[in-house]
C-alpha cells in the first residue's frame, strides 16, 4: 500500500469524522493522544498503525476495511 494510499484512506477518514460533526479534539480524547498527533494522522503525516485504523474505525462505527476499501482495495476487503 503506497502513502497516496493512506492519504485516501486518511481523508476518507476525515470525512467521516466530520460527518458525524466529530471534532479532533473529541477523536483525540477517546484515543488518548493529542489533538495534533490526531490531527497529524488525518494528514498524513504520521504513520497509520493497524491499532489505529480500527480504533479510528469503531469511533466512526465503521470498520477498518470499510476505511480501507475507501483507497480502492474493494476486492481484497472482500476475500
Amino acid at each position: 500500500m503506497s502513502q497516496n494510499d493512506i492519504g485516501r484512506i486518511a481523508n476518507y477518514i476525515r470525512q467521516l469524522r466530520e460527518s458525524k460533526n466529530y471534532s479532533q479534539e473529541y477523536m483525540a480524547a477517546k484515543m488518548k493522544m493529542s489533538q495534533n498527533s490526531y490531527s497529524k494522522i488525518e494528514l498524513n503525516y504520521s504513520k497509520l498503525t493497524v491499532d489505529r485504523l480500527i480504533q479510528i474505525a469503531r469511533l466512526l462505527d465503521t470498520d477498518a476495511g470499510t476505511l480501507i476499501a475507501a483507497c480502492g482495495y474493494e476486492e481484497d476487503c472482500a476475500a
